[in-house]
């Protein structure tokens, strides 16, 4: 698993500045020139109108270590790795954390757009460029730790990912944010609903979209190339996996993968998704094994947690986000905004625990409302938290570090997250490509501590006080990489 981008406020600079060209100078000019659409209230403060949401830094950096944390150790510790297919597990609220916080970015940036069309043609721009650095980073060019071959056969690329969905909910939100709010100043909780009403109406109908499809799509059974596990025999032979159903959401049968399968080709699917840790999968479940001998057909097909269906609904997540942003430019009152978050995640909170007991399981790979109204929620009690603590009551150097990360996500996501830096690492080496700094350091804090479980754990907390040193390096020279 990999996860994450973050959407910069606009006070940041980029990285490599380009001297400005005569067109960008007239599109700036008129930009600033036309009136805005946004009253001249919303002026972002905590206490004052130029202070940085700390909190918002902190957060990110929280889930980028979360995020290391999860992917690097859930080998080790299988119960904190992705939960096999039903239920959750704290790998499974990195993604939502990282669509929450984008949709609160959005919020921010998109606060004083004048020019609607300029703000459309750089939310395009950014989303083609998320795309693509997805496409490069997840569709299988690279191989990762303790592989140092790297390419992939176009044939079989990975259409989607996390950054790819990300991108996708980017979109959508922005142009959501852009187009659709109403010029109402907000005076009262009547004029907040009249000024953001539309952007929960396309939520609704996205959610109306999911669930029909999700329950009412009709799913036939199917056939997919399977690789052979015999010795004796090479390639792979077809398997026809029998559904004829609707409504199912077990792995086999389900509407998310059978629209992927549809539109994307199972050759351009993840192909090693979480349900190979289930127990009619695996004989270690909760953890990758040998298949069982009776086990089914299925077992060995692709499916990708970031389909289609499943990231218009991971997009609901982002207007979750959108919604604590509008909280926190229109009300100034440090405990108001405390208070009315709060009054958002409980009902979320509620609601995924309600509509579990109710028959909707958990279900990340799916992205079921259940799932998504509990990770929202917890999104939005982490952030509450986490703003009373830093910006609030100004609790700042404990979190310094986390901080420093968040400034910096993206290219700390690229080289930690998507095995970038561990395998430029590892491709220098004694002898033998085994003896590598990297597994060299990871084999020594398991020597001393005798114990290969606690040596992994040890190492990958010094992989993320490393990446919080790094992000920290680029704070003080003034860099922050941004899309």
């Amino acid at each position: 698993m990999s996860t994450q981008i973050t959407i910069e406020e606009e006070q940041r600079q980029p990285f490599l500045r380009t001297p400005p060209t005569a067109t960008d100078a007239r599109e700036e000019d008129e930009a600033a020139s036309l009136p805005s659409n946004e009253p001249d209230t919303l002026k972002l403060t905590v206490n004052d109108s130029n202070q940085r949401l700390l909190s918002l830094d902190v957060f990110r950096g929280l889930t980028v270590a979360l995020m290391i944390l999860v992917d690097d150790v859930g080998g080790a510790f299988p119960s904190i790795n992705h939960a096999p297919w039903f239920g959750v597990t704290i790998a499974d609220f990195v993604m939502p954390f990282f669509l929450f916080v984008v949709g609160v970015s959005i919020s921010l940036a998109f606060k004083k757009a004048s020019s609607k069309r300029l703000a459309t043609k750089k939310v395009i721009w950014r989303t083609i460029k998320l795309f693509l650095l997805g496409l490069f980073l997840q569709g299988g060019y690279f191989h990762g730790r303790n592989n140092l071959t790297y390419g992939v056969d176009v044939v079989n690329i990975r259409w989607l990912g996390v950054l790819q969905r990300i991108s996708i909910g980017y979109l959508l939100a922005s142009i959501t944010e852009i187009w659709l709010v109403k010029n109402v100043l907000v005076d009262s909780p009547t004029a907040f609903v009249r000024r953001y009403y539309v952007q929960w109406i396309v939520a609704t109908l996205l959610l109306s979209f999911y669930m029909c499809l999700l329950y009412g799509l009709y799913v036939p059974n199917w056939e997919f190339q399977a690789p052979s596990l015999k010795l004796s025999t090479n390639g792979s032979h077809a398997q026809i996996v029998h559904c004829g159903v609707r409504g199912s959401l077990e792995p086999p049968c389900n509407a998310v993968a059978y629209i992927d399968r549809y539109f994307l080709g199972g050759q351009h699917l993840y192909r090693h998704p979480v349900y190979r840790r289930t127990k009619e999968c695996s004989v270690n479940s909760p953890d990758y094994g040998p298949l069982p001998p009776d086990s089914p057909k299925w077992c060995l097909a692709p499916f990708d947690p970031e389909g289609i269906l499943s990231s218009l609904m991971a997009v609901l997540t982002c207007f979750v986000g959108l919604h604590y942003g509008h909280i926190l430019l229109h009300y100034k009152g440090n405990m108001h905004r405390v208070f009315l978050w709060s009054m958002s995640f409980f009902p979320l909170l509620f609601s995924g625990f309600g509509l579990e007991l109710l028959g909707i399981p958990f279900s990340k790979p799916l992205y079921t409302l259940s799932y998504m109204c509990l990770t929202a929620g917890a999104s939005g009690l982490f952030l509450t938290v986490i703003f009373y603590i830093v910006d609030v009551k100004h609790f700042r150097k404990p979190v310094v570090l986390l901080q420093w990360m968040g400034m910096n996500a993206i290219i700390i996501y690229a080289l930690a997250a998507c095995d970038i830096f561990p395998a430029a690492v590892q491709g220098f080496y004694w002898r033998s490509p085994e003896n590598n700094l990297v597994d060299g350091i990871e084999s020594l804090l398991q020597a001393m501590l005798q114990s290969s479980k606690w040596g992994t754990l040890v190492f990958v907390l010094l992989e993320i006080l490393f990446w919080c040193f790094v992000g920290g390096f680029l704070h003080m020279k003034g860099i922050y990489i941004k899309l």
